[in-house]
């Protein structure tokens, strides 16, 4: 008997579903999902097993007020010298340096990597691709919001020296009605062998 007969592709459901969200419900939340997504995010592989990453999940409106007015003083001096086609990329999609989601979704969580680990950053990076995958799964939107002045933003959160802010992701309940992005097909960035070499790919080989 096929022992993955009658499964369902549960990974793969959840990653065509999931979408960056920047407009949230002002319902609240559970934490405990919040915290189920951490745990399944610290069970990423990490360079030498190190677990450089360090969370801190703000449901303070007062704190989450304070890393919007931080993250938007750095937006506003981004948003004065993008240039050229990133700014066209911007312009055609409304972004601004206005970041309501920082206030609106009822919780935050910023992620940090340990400064020195090896492959510290890419480690942590790792842990939030599990901890999306695991909000997507209770039915809780996220955004990878990565602020153009994290020290600023890791000074207010008071994180010590030597770790670096990676992200803010607000999590809750979508009110965006903007779709998700679309994505390149499977036969344009897989190759065989060597970089180039084409191939079908079927979709349950």
């Amino acid at each position: 008997m096929d022992p993955d007969a009658g499964r369902s592709e549960v990974v793969l459901e959840l990653a065509e579903r999931r979408k960056s969200v920047r407009a949230y419900a002002a319902s609240p939340i559970k934490l405990g999902d919040v915290m189920y997504a951490l745990r399944a995010a610290i069970q990423a592989p990490s360079g030498a097993n190190q677990q450089p990453w360090r969370f801190i999940v703000i449901t303070d409106p007062e704190v989450k007020a304070k890393v919007r007015m931080v993250c938007e003083e750095g937006e506003k001096r981004f948003y004065a010298s993008v240039r050229g086609e990133l700014r066209e990329w911007l312009e055609e999609r409304g972004f601004t340096w206005r970041k309501p989601f920082l206030t609106e979704a009822p919780i935050l969580v910023a992620v940090f990597a340990e400064s020195g680990k090896p492959y510290a950053v890419q480690s942590v990076w790792l842990a939030v691709g599990y901890m999306l995958l695991a909000l997507e799964e209770k039915g809780l939107s996220s955004l990878t919001y990565t602020p153009p002045n994290p020290g600023e933003v890791a000074r207010v959160l008071g994180a010590p020296p030597g770790y670096a802010l990676q992200a803010v992701i607000p999590v809750g309940r979508s009110i965006d009605t903007r779709p998700k992005e679309p994505r390149r097909q499977l036969e344009e960035v897989v190759y065989l062998n060597k970089w180039g070499a084409r191939f079908g790919i079927q979709e349950n080989p």
